[in-house]
């Protein structure tokens, strides 16, 4: 039998190569729904062929941006939402736990749950080193993605950038996790991050926009925006603290990659001080 009491909403654009996967890895979810932002190729397509509902999105370039649109417009049938990326599914061991959670759902106190990622990178599942964290399960009465000033920066436009979404009501946590299943070829993931940097180094201009959006990410993420030596400081955490070492070489390229992404910030930060 279906999950009936957990909606599912998926954001896509332009994600043929591997929705399909995705979803039929979400038919266990009478309810799913993918909100598309105008895809030229065959990404509804797909959508329609694997029994979800297709709601197209176009960004008007305010607030609400993409994901809070969603969760107040895609027509969800109940107050539970998993909200996922195109290429994120839960793991068998996740849907066994939203299976056993759904009938409690309904007087939980909670607003949302906290889910960790299984990351793909260089072909690989990550199990060891950096771990994401997702606010991912929301309580669309309760949860709320935050309205930052960060309509003029560049790098992340249509979708809110890295913050969570909050909620006055307490914050579970659920022990198995998303899978993150990354399959583009890795000059995609440099050419994203590229982008995210460009927003990063943006607040690193504004400090009240910076301290906003700090007190929106997750415990884990606010340490990581305070420390100092960034890069050489994640490495070490991911790689050796955490074990990143016991994914073999994409472990390490993984724990690299990011490192090298702290350091990006910091590069474009500076230029932006020399140039102001």
């Amino acid at each position: 039998m279906k999950m009936s009491d957990i909606s599912v909403i998926v954001l896509t654009k332009n994600e043929e190569e591997g929705l399909a996967n995705t979803l039929r890895e979400l038919s266990d979810f009478e309810d799913l729904i993918v909100v598309d932002s105008n895809s030229t190729d065959r990404t509804v397509e797909i959508a329609h062929s694997l029994g979800a509902r297709v709601v197209n999105f176009t960004w008007d370039g305010a607030y609400p941006k993409k994901k809070q649109w969603s969760l107040d417009h895609a027509g969800a049938k109940n107050d539970w939402v998993l909200l996922l990326d195109a290429d994120e599914y839960p793991t068998q061991a996740l849907k066994d736990e939203l299976r056993a959670l759904e009938g409690k759902l309904a007087a939980a106190p909670e607003g949302a749950f906290d889910i960790h990622l299984l990351y793909r990178f260089g072909g690989r599942l990550l199990t060891h080193g950096h771990v994401v964290t997702k606010r991912s399960l929301l309580n669309t009465k309760r949860a709320r993605f935050p309205e930052v000033a960060d309509l003029d920066a560049p790098g992340i436009r249509e979708v809110e950038g890295h913050y969570q979404p909050s909620t006055s009501a307490p914050i579970g946590k659920l022990r198995a996790r998303i899978v993150h299943d990354d399959r583009d070829p890795v000059s995609s993931w440099f050419a994203r991050h590229n982008r995210y940097s460009d927003w990063e180094a943006h607040l690193e201009m504004n400090r009240e926009l910076k301290k906003d959006i700090a007190s929106k990410r997750t415990v884990k993420g606010r340490i990581f925006d305070s420390v100092p030596m960034k890069p050489f400081l994640f490495f070490m955490y991911a790689f050796v603290a955490r074990a990143g070492f016991l994914d073999g070489r994409a472990g390490f390229d993984y724990a690299v990659a990011l490192s090298t992404y702290y350091w990006q910030i910091g590069v474009k930060r500076r230029e932006l001080l020399r140039v102001a």
